[in-house]
């Protein structure tokens, strides 16, 4: 019998994403400043961004569903995955273990990639932006902000999507508490309000 032949490696890495903007910024700047301010012992002190989770509720539509992971798709550059209800709530027809929407959660480079987007591209191409709010922390240094519509994204087409949608995102950090986690914030670019 003839053995096959192993099939061939593709040239180059596929879906490597280039170095992140925000990681030069973060050593060269945000780093020194935040061990300056807060008076760091260590390096390792220094709030690191750990990961950003957005999320998307649609329903039990099952047409809304495909679209909303369509779109989180092309926005985050990672495959959601599709979240189910916990229990039963009768008032809103919704059963236990129905699909109800879709989340990612995005670490490393592709988080880094994201958090850069959505500060500089995103929020101000949302109408009349005049800050996030700056008490939107849980008190362990993350914050979580909402999107009221998708179409802020430059991926989004407005030809092709058929609904607004909003998502909820939550930016994790290594944070001690809100006040190191607003400082670094403010320093990697989101645009957080004065108090």
């Amino acid at each position: 019998m003839a053995r096959k032949a192993a099939p061939e490696k593709p040239t180059g890495v596929q879906g490597k994403l280039p170095e992140p903007r925000l990681r030069k910024v973060y050593k060269e700047s945000v780093a020194p400043k935040l061990m300056e301010q807060f008076k760091f012992s260590s390096v390792m002190q220094v709030p690191k961004l750990v990961k950003v989770v957005v999320n998307m509720g649609t329903g039990t539509d099952e047409k809304e569903l495909e679209s909303a992971i369509r779109d989180m798709t092309s926005i985050t550059g990672q495959k959601p995955v599709v979240t189910i209800a916990r229990k039963s709530v009768a008032q809103f027809k919704l059963r236990e273990g129905q699909k109800v929407g879709c989340r990612v959660t995005l670490r490393g480079d592709r988080a880094l990639h994201f958090f850069d987007k959505l500060a500089t591209v995103a929020l101000p191409r949302i109408r009349d932006f005049q800050g996030l709010n700056p008490k939107s922390f849980d008190g362990r240094g993350n914050y979580s902000l909402g999107l009221k519509e998708q179409l802020v994204f430059p991926e989004i087409n407005y030809d092709t999507f058929d609904k607004i949608r909003g998502m909820d995102i939550t930016i994790c950090t290594t944070a001690a508490n809100d006040e190191e986690a607003r400082v670094f914030l403010k320093l990697m670019g989101l645009p957080l309000r004065e108090k």
